[in-house]
C-alpha cells in the first residue's frame, strides 16, 4: 500500500476512508522530510494492511485543507475516522513511536 497525494485541497478520497492515516507537511519543512520515509515504510506494514489508509498533502498546495484542519505546525499528523480528526501528533517520530501512536487511536 503505497501513500497516496492530497491535491487541490480534495479531500474526498480521505473523507471516505474509513481509517485515514494523513501527514501534511512541506517541501522546505527538515523534519518533514525526516518523517517521510517513516510514514512510507508504515504504509507498507502488513500490520495497518486493511486497517489505515495513508494519505501525505503538501501544506502550501492544500491551504483550505489545512485551513480546515486547523494545521498550524508541521509536520502535522492526523488520524481521521470517516472524514473527522479523531487524533493529532506534530513533528518528527520514530517508526516505533508512530506505530505505537497509530495502534493507538485506530
Amino acid at each position: 500500500m503505497a501513500v497516496k497525494k492530497v491535491m487541490g485541497d480534495d479531500a474526498s478520497e480521505l473523507n471516505a476512508a474509513k481509517v485515514a492515516f494523513l501527514d501534511i507537511s512541506a517541501t522546505w519543512c527538515g523534519p518533514c522530510k525526516m518523517i517521510a520515509p517513516v510514514v512510507d515504510e508504515l504504509s507498507d506494514s502488513p500490520d495497518f494492511a486493511g486497517r489505515v489508509e495513508f494519505f501525505n498533502a503538501d501544506a502550501e498546495e492544500n491551504p483550505a485543507l489545512c485551513k480546515k484542519l486547523r494545521v498550524m505546525s508541521i509536520p502535522n499528523l492526523l488520524i481521521l475516522k470517516e472524514g473527522k480528526v479523531t487524533a493529532r501528533n506534530v513533528g518528527f517520530q520514530s517508526a516505533p513511536e508512530l506505530k505505537s501512536w497509530i495502534e493507538a487511536n485506530i
